[in-house]
């Protein structure tokens, strides 16, 4: 794969990391559930189990990224692609959903879906 594919790969993988860690370990503090709009403790903890639960799925994301650059280095570049493609597809459609949900979410699903898409576009334009 070409570096810029992987870089961004790479960048959109450790995004979605440090989703995981506020979503589902460190969702409970306030300085973490103020970042996702929320006015009080009460709110956080309402929520608190589907944050938890979105967490996990932006680290499933991370990990087919980890995945598809592993399948790659090993030997298995038409694998490999394919499951970063579909980790970085993924990370893209979610930012659309985000931002078509509430366009007050424009700022974090850009920082979200673009390097997934450079990634894309990256594999697209130079394979």
């Amino acid at each position: 794969m070409h570096p810029i594919a992987v870089t961004a790969a790479v960048l959109a993988a450790l995004i979605h990391l440090w989703f995981f860690a506020m979503e589902s370990i460190w969702f409970l503090r306030e300085s973490v559930w103020r970042r996702f709009g929320l006015t009080s403790q009460d709110e956080a903890a309402l929520v608190a189990s589907f944050a938890y639960n979105q967490g996990f799925y932006n680290l499933f994301l991370a990990v087919g990224v980890a995945v598809g650059l592993t399948l790659v280095a090993s030997g298995d570049p038409t694998s490999g692609r394919a499951v970063v493609l579909f980790a970085c597809g993924s990370m893209v459609a979610a930012g659309v959903v985000l931002v078509l949900h509430s366009s007050a979410f424009l700022r974090a699903a850009a920082i979200q879906a673009l390097p997934p898409l450079v990634a894309i576009l990256a594999v697209v334009a130079f394979g």
